[in-house]
């Protein structure tokens, strides 16, 4: 499985029932987030604790779920990530306990040719 940049992760903002399978995540990719679970993008679940959090993907072949306990600490608001997506690089960070909140991305920038 390789994660990159044009891969897409999306937050579901409520809590979730940690017991779940991929069939009980994927449902609800589609019933919950309206979302296709065989896109190929990455779909993040976190716990009513939020310490802990399931990553849900599937690659040509089935599904992966990634499954992260934190030992100290909580993932931060999972609301504030859930709108349109988040870029990988950002999944990293907010898995590795960055607020993403605090943090300033520069700016995209548009070039059309090349100088």
């Amino acid at each position: 499985m390789i994660l990159s940049s044009a891969i897409r992760a999306h937050v579901y903002s409520e809590a979730v029932d940690m017991r779940k399978s991929i069939d009980g995540l994927s449902q609800m990719v589609v019933t919950a987030m309206g979302m296709n679970p065989l896109s190929g993008q990455v779909f993040v679940f976190i716990g009513r604790r939020r310490d802990r959090a399931k990553l849900l993907v599937w690659d040509r072949h089935g599904f992966w779920v990634l499954y992260k306990r934190l030992e100290r600490g909580r993932f931060t608001d999972p609301a504030r990530l859930a709108g349109g997506g988040i870029a990988m690089s950002e999944l990293v960070a907010w898995l590795d306990g960055i607020d993403l909140s605090r943090t300033q991305r520069l700016q995209s920038v548009e070039v059309s040719a090349v100088v």
